[in-house]
């Protein structure tokens, strides 16, 4: 397998609860960059917030039917009462994007339960895209933080998502997965670095057989990144910044940023942390003796994929849970939809911007994560770290058969 443009990264995979893959490199020779070095995952952390909640109906504490308001009596007015906590987690709330930006302080546990961004969401109005395009939208950053007022009120402790995460998974399971920082945690931390827009264009004409260092050519690259850019244009709310002072991904460097947090986007782990979560996910909630969710929960969580494009373009198929479910294709797959699912069919999970990937596949107990520190923010379906899950694939399929 060629190596894309990469400076560091790590991978780790569980197969039948057993660590069969655990890899790091440093092509820039870093020497601070290890197999525990943290990472900030993204969108990857999605997967971890719909654990979260999934771990609310373990309690019986709710149901994915259960309207917000019920939890969270505030959550009313511009036609937000009506919401379901399935349609939140499924992107469909109608609230993809904010009319303020929020300040990074507000991020802050303390802040958090101060209702600092509580208070910022109840007065948010619901926007859907138009009619043809439907009302799955990518709330990129905002599940998270409505999630997380959710979670907060429906767990006894008042806990946040990532207080939860600490307690109930991460420290039990002894996975290096952590939402919000602390001091001696932000030393571990390995900066994330987009490759550059240009760069990544200029490296597109470079002939695969010469070494190209990014994964698709450049027709391929415009024609994912079109499809994409066209359907952006139609519809859907006025953006203003998310965060006070964010002009780019390099925010997430901040270590204002990095003590916060944001469910959505703002998560940090190693790839065998994160592979030690999927490794649970994979076997329906326990990995050996240490159970994290029910399987009741677990069967909820993974219930009711309801395919929908998502922006009028990607086609996903989200849970009641907030996971997608990714199938395999068949030769009449659209090829958009074949370049999102094929070689990750069977996985369930979501992934991250620029490259992360956070999965499980239960038909064959696979636990996957793939952190790299740099991100292609032009591969905009993860297909360079999809290569990856297909070839673990095809090494379990071949020993399946023996």
């Amino acid at each position: 397998m060629r190596t894309l443009a990469e400076e560091n990264a790590q991978l780790c995979v569980y197969h039948r609860g057993e660590q069969v893959v655990d890899l790091w490199a440093s092509t820039i020779n870093d020497p601070d960059f290890g197999p525990d070095s943290l990472v900030n995952v993204f969108s990857s952390g999605k997967s971890l917030e719909a654990i979260a909640m999934a771990s609310l109906m373990d309690r019986g504490l709710i149901s994915y039917e259960t309207k917000v308001s019920e939890v969270w009596p505030e959550y009313r007015g511009g036609g937000k009462d009506q919401t379901r906590i399935a349609d939140v987690m499924r992107h469909e709330a109608g609230l993809a994007a904010f009319d303020t930006a929020i300040d990074v302080e507000d991020l802050l546990p303390d802040n958090i339960k101060a209702n600092r961004l509580g208070s910022i969401i109840e007065t948010q109005q619901q926007r859907f895209r138009s009619p043809e395009a439907g009302r799955r939208e990518y709330h990129a950053m905002t599940r998270g933080w409505i999630a997380n007022e959710i979670f907060r009120r429906a767990d006894p402790a008042g806990r946040t998502i990532g207080e939860y995460l600490r307690d109930e998974i991460s420290g039990p399971l002894d996975a290096d997965v952590i939402l919000g920082l602390d001091e001696r945690q932000l030393q571990r931390v390995s900066s994330i670095s987009p490759l550059g827009i240009w760069r990544h264009i200029l490296a597109s004409f470079r002939p695969k057989i010469l070494g190209r260092k990014v994964l698709h050519n450049f027709l391929q690259l415009m024609a994912r990144v079109l499809k994409i850019l066209l359907a952006a244009r139609k519809g859907g709310a006025a953006r203003t910044p998310p965060i006070r002072g964010m002009l780019g991904i390099n925010f997430f460097n901040d270590n204002r940023m990095r003590r916060g947090e944001t469910p959505s986007a703002n998560a940090h782990a190693s790839a065998r942390g994160l592979a030690r979560i999927a490794a649970m996910m994979a076997a329906g909630g326990r990995l050996g003796p240490t159970e994290c969710l029910g399987r009741p929960a677990w069967d909820a969580l993974h219930k009711n994929p309801e395919p929908a494009s998502m922006g009028g373009v990607l086609p996903t198929r989200f849970t009641q849970g907030g996971v997608d479910q990714f199938l395999p294709c068949t030769d009449g797959t659209p090829w958009f939809t074949r370049a999102f699912n094929d070689g990750r069919g069977g996985f369930y999970g979501w992934m991250g911007l620029g490259g992360s990937i956070f999965q499980w596949h239960p038909e064959h107990d696979i636990g996957f994560a793939f952190v790299p520190t740099s991100l292609h923010v032009l591969d905009l379906l993860n297909e360079r770290g999809k290569l990856l899950q297909a070839a673990v694939l095809e090494c379990v399929n071949v020993q399946d058969t023996q």
